[in-house]
């Protein structure tokens, strides 16, 4: 069923659980993580980023997606991350995601706040939901995204200002991390969370620990974000297949193990999640 994320994110809080949101790029990986969903019974999310949107118009992914959704047996979002420009999101909202992240955690922070007041006064009367983002998570590969730490009281202030329903912190997390190094902050989470009470979302989970995904479920963190798991696992895996079947072209027959492996990966995450 297609859904926003405001229920599944409070639900899994007050259960001590956490939802699983996954960048996806088209059918094979949305298919494999709503499959991975239905077999543990999860909600789940699919995510477009950046370079999905650069790649194709928000629109087809909407039409796509919410198909999808809607004959899921578990609820879905459809949410767009990280999204700077105010048309882009105003667009997403109208064709179908039903969710969306306003990014500018690279601003002001009252310039943020005021920005993200818009985006959430309109996705409210359409039942959309909004992740707004205070501190700012650093990529792995990119230098022009510099990494800023949340401020507890900071985030307290945009929380109470804003009202969105999601928000991302800076912990300790590194977007496009491949192995899981990351050293999170615990005595900032802790603080954080002892002033608001919006679900919080870690960003670049893929760099999470194991057993730092099961611990992060008693911090009310209602949502983590992975991609690069699932890219590792699909090229991978499509890399052994054209090596194994050189004389194969069918893309259908050689995205069939990659699509599996896509869906261990996801389903790994979610038992870890509590799901």
């Amino acid at each position: 069923m297609l859904v926003n994320m405001n229920s599944m994110l409070r639900e899994a809080v007050k259960t001590k659980r956490i939802v699983a949101a996954f960048n996806v790029f088209g059918y094979e990986d949305a298919k494999a993580v709503i499959d991975a969903a239905t077999e543990c019974n999860a909600p789940v999310i699919l995510m477009t980023n950046r370079d999905a949107v650069e790649y194709m118009d928000v629109k087809y992914y909407a039409k796509l997606y919410g198909e999808m959704a809607r004959d899921a047996q578990v609820p879905v979002c459809i949410h767009l991350d990280h999204a700077k420009d105010f048309n882009l999101i105003v667009k997403a909202m109208m064709v179908g995601y039903t969710s969306v992240m306003y990014d500018g955690s690279q601003l002001p922070i009252k310039e943020n706040i005021k920005n993200t007041k818009e985006i959430v006064k309109i996705a409210k009367t359409l039942g959309i939901s909004v992740e707004g983002e205070i501190g700012s998570v650093a990529y792995s590969d990119k230098q022009d995204i510099k990494s800023i730490y949340t401020e507890p009281e900071e985030a307290e202030y945009f929380a109470k200002e804003t009202g969105v329903d999601a928000l991302a912190v800076a912990i300790g997390t590194v977007h496009r991390m491949q192995k899981q190094e990351a050293n999170i902050q615990y005595d900032r989470l802790e603080k954080i969370i002892n002033l608001i009470n919006t679900p919080i979302v870690i960003h670049g989970s893929t760099g999470v620990k194991d057993e730092d995904l099961i611990k992060l479920r008693g911090y009310n963190v209602g949502k983590v974000n992975i991609g690069t798991a699932l890219r590792m696992a699909f090229f991978k895996s499509l890399k052994q297949e054209m090596e194994l079947y050189p004389e194969v072209f069918d893309r259908t027959k050689l995205f069939k193990k990659p699509m599996e492996e896509v869906k261990k990966v996801a389903m790994d995450k979610m038992k870890l999640l509590g799901w």
